[in-house]
């Protein structure tokens, strides 16, 4: 079962002994086992077929760096909300193995970036759907609570990782005055909106193409949050941007939506929008820290591309609102000329 997938002999023969009693049971053909590509984690995943056609996903996920029993706990409770997810046909949680449906071959990203106007409105809105119905239906008490100490721990990656290890830069006190002022502004936002079950990584990267709702990946880090990170998390992509008239029609739709069915969502649309910007402010500056840290310790710099995106994101917030001007000094002490260039979003 091609050993040249597992740099691992030992990992390698505990795959094999588990897949060989699925090799009947679901009638796979173990020879055309095939990469079908990573994610930012060490979680790896294949394509495997089946002798009655079609084809399967092998989830590989070794401990101790992961664990495998949010996504199996949460891909069964997103099933009974009525989302598409990938059904779980078997897994062995100790080992970090899971044999899981394949959702299709084509991500939102891949086809928004070469989608008509109609097209992508159309793909936006099915996932704005996808985003109520988890909203309304998800079980937030079983989730982990995204309270002060964990946004904390995500905004210190920005300067672990970008502000430090990218930049090489060691902030002055003054310095780090304006970033405890801009963590606690964000902190703020946070906790003071309405908390609901968030994917918090609801991109397009995320989402596959379908009929009617899009299918839905990489759920299992799903916290109990603010109610406007994910939709943040959906306009304000990390990989694809949309004119800021765009960005506003989604919101508007969501906003509607949301209201509709009876989610606790400010009933001021402007309240809203600015707790939108600010909860993709937070999770810009996190990403330019996971960003560098895929380059530094990973070995994986093809992310750190995307930087100037992201940056341009922030610093777009950081000079709107006057509680983020401390920001907007920081961010062009990374990179100068910023409010003066700027950057493009497309």
């Amino acid at each position: 079962m091609h050993p040249k997938f597992w740099p691992d002999p030992a990992r390698h023969e505990r795959f094999c002994r588990w897949l060989q009693p699925l090799v009947e049971a679901h009638g796979l053909l173990p020879d055309t086992l095939a990469e079908a590509g990573s994610d930012a984690s060490t979680r790896r995943y294949f394509r495997i077929r089946r002798a009655a056609g079609g084809e399967l996903l092998v989830m590989d996920a070794p401990p101790p760096g992961n664990d495998v029993r949010p996504y199996l706990a949460l891909a069964a409770h997103m099933a009974e909300c009525g989302l598409r997810v990938p059904e779980v046909l078997a897994a062995d949680a100790a080992e970090g193995f899971a044999l899981i449906t394949d959702l299709g071959p084509q991500t939102y990203l891949q086809a928004l970036q070469g989608a008509s106007a109609a097209e992508a409105d159309r793909l936006m809105r099915a996932a704005i759907g996808s985003l109520v119905q988890w909203q309304q239906r998800g079980d937030a008490s079983r989730l982990p609570v995204y309270d002060e100490a964990f946004v904390r721990r995500e905004l210190q990656i920005f300067v672990d990782w970008c502000v430090q290890a990218e930049f090489g830069k060691q902030w002055s006190a003054t310095q780090l005055k304006w970033w405890d002022h801009v963590s606690q502004q964000l902190v703020n936002n946070a906790l003071a909106q309405p908390q609901l079950a968030m994917h918090r990584d609801y991109m397009v990267r995320n989402l596959m193409v379908a009929e009617g709702a899009p299918g839905i990946l990489d759920f299992q880090d799903a916290v109990r949050g603010p109610i406007a990170y994910d939709m943040a998390s959906l306009l304000r992509d990390a990989f694809i941007s949309w004119d800021e008239e765009r960005e506003l029609d989604w919101a508007i739709r969501y906003w509607e939506q949301a209201r509709k069915a009876g989610l606790p969502i400010d009933a001021d649309f402007g309240e809203f929008w600015k707790a939108l910007e600010w909860s993709g402010l937070q999770r810009h500056l996190k990403m330019m820290g996971i960003f560098c840290r895929l380059k530094h310790r990973d070995g994986k710099p093809a992310y750190a591309e995307d930087l100037p995106r992201l940056f341009a994101y922030a610093t777009k917030v950081s000079t709107r609102y006057i509680e983020f001007s401390p920001l907007t000094h920081l961010l062009e002490d990374l990179r100068g000329g910023l409010t003066q260039t700027g950057f493009s979003l497309r």
